[in-house]
């Protein structure tokens, strides 16, 4: 039985990679057929999503990323069976691309503040961000696509870092070098 069925989605390139898990042809398929059904929302443009299996003791996790338009979509699903993982964030990505889409309400008067930064002894973890330029509403709305509290950018205007945050009090800060 062909998998893809008689619904025929846009092109979609799915990047499948394991860890501690064998991926298997079906698992495989499994993770294509559930990301390509996402690529209507993307009007006929090609998307990379890259999804990352691992098992860890009895969590089955899966890690999917999408660069899109300059904006990274992420979403993380951990269960104990892997399908029931991949099914679920799909549901997730789907989601925050609902978001992205309905998305059309400009943000004003970003406030800044200077909190006091806590410094670890040892670097944990290093991450990168788009080098593609972009303003502080995108920076915004790839935060939250995200998930994050906050997100490092290249402003478009004044061609340095910025980073914008949410506050505690629900608002949006941007700190920018002076």
């Amino acid at each position: 039985m062909d998998c893809r069925g008689p619904r025929r989605y846009f092109m979609m390139d799915v990047i499948v990679r394991g860890k501690n898990v064998e991926v298997t042809a079906a698992l495989k398929d499994h993770v294509t057929r559930k990301l390509s059904k996402l690529s209507k929302y993307f009007d006929h443009r090609a998307v990379t999503a890259h999804a990352r299996l691992v098992v860890e003791g009895d969590d089955h996790v899966i890690e999917v990323t999408m660069p899109l338009d300059g904006l990274l979509l992420r979403a993380e699903e951990t269960s104990p069976d892997m399908y029931a993982s991949i099914d679920r964030v799909v549901d997730k990505l789907e989601r925050q691309l609902l978001k992205y889409k309905a998305r059309v309400k400009p943000r004003h008067g970003h406030e800044v503040k200077n909190d006091n930064p806590h410094h670890p002894e040892e670097l944990v973890r290093r991450k990168t961000f788009p080098r593609k330029p972009m303003t502080v509403d995108e920076a915004l709305m790839q935060m939250d696509l995200l998930g994050h509290d906050f997100f490092a950018f290249t402003n478009a205007e004044t061609e340095m870092i910025n980073v914008v945050y949410r506050r505690q009090d629900g608002g949006y800060g941007l700190l920018e070098p002076s």
